[in-house]
């Protein structure tokens, strides 16, 4: 008996030993968070996408508490709940350059030719693996929705000849659909890039041609009217963004394909005056 409450005295005291340098570890240890960062963090989206530069949600309302970064960094949220983080936290909202995704290609279904049709799981990725997708083209979009169904904000719908269309007032650049497209077609630019290059073929000529009525054809007519602007490299145009507004309009204007275009504020696109718009609605037949 008197062994059981000699043990049991060990314990108790053990506990109680272990207790208090727990207590006190706590205490020099504890490291300040300021309270403001979780007030801040609920005004935010949730989304945790990563296009404003941040590990996610939290690590943005951090930054914005630290002053590392302005409450307008985070794209994804309302014009309304950016001034209000702002007026709770004392500082200025700030902006940040609007950027969306852009898809380097125009080969849907009823311009760009099929030599097969893909049977399975409805994924670029899964059809990729068959015989590359079943597309002529192997530089362009297969169509099967993978951007589309990783984008957190609704921002790509695919459209009935199974290309992705970005709507530019939803995206929030977050790059998910970069990171998903099998063939990296993706890119994130700002809005003011008016200048785009639709098309990632390589290809030149007829052989180009031949895959998509839209493919670029290594004329090279548009570097050559612009030269400031745009230069060729594997046959495909190359826009140098540092000075995108010198020249856009001159650069697409002789485009015979209409694979460099302009791009106005909407997303609508503008093509050259030589551009051919391609006139089939429907999906081209197999083969």
């Amino acid at each position: 008996m008197m062994g059981f409450f000699i043990s049991g005295g060990v314990m108790l005291a053990l506990g109680v030993t272990l207790g208090g340098v727990l207590a006190i570890a706590n205490k020099k240890l504890h490291v300040y968070e300021d309270p403001r960062i979780d007030a801040v963090e609920q005004m935010l989206p949730g989304a945790n996408c990563g296009a404003c530069g941040e590990a996610g949600c939290r690590a943005f309302a951090e930054a914005v508490v630290a002053g590392r970064v302005t409450p307008g960094g985070c794209s994804a949220n309302p014009p309304d709940m950016v001034e209000l983080i702002a007026r709770f936290l004392g500082v200025e909202a700030g902006r940040r350059e609007k950027r969306v995704a852009r898809l380097a290609c125009a080969g849907g279904d009823n311009v760009a030719r099929r030599f097969a049709v893909y049977e399975g799981l409805e994924s670029c990725r899964a059809a990729m693996l068959v015989s590359g997708g079943g597309k002529v083209c192997t530089y362009g979009c297969l169509g099967y929705g993978d951007c589309a169904r990783v984008c957190p904000f609704d921002a790509i719908t695919m459209s009935s000849n199974r290309l992705p269309v970005v709507d530019p007032e939803k995206c929030t650049a977050c790059g998910n659909c970069v990171v998903e497209c099998p063939k990296n077609l993706f890119s994130i630019h700002p809005v003011k890039h008016r200048l785009w290059v639709a098309c990632n073929n390589k290809l030149r000529g007829k052989s180009a041609k031949d895959a998509c009525a839209v493919a670029c054809i290594g004329c090279g007519l548009c570097a050559k009217d612009a030269p400031e602007v745009v230069s060729m490299h594997d046959n495909l145009p190359v826009v140098d963004y540092s000075k995108n507004d010198l020249a856009a309009e001159a650069a697409i204007q002789r485009c015979p394909t209409g694979a460099i275009v302009g791009l106005a504020d909407n997303g609508g696109v503008i093509y050259g005056e030589k551009a051919e718009a391609p006139q089939n609605k429907e999906p081209l037949p197999i083969g």
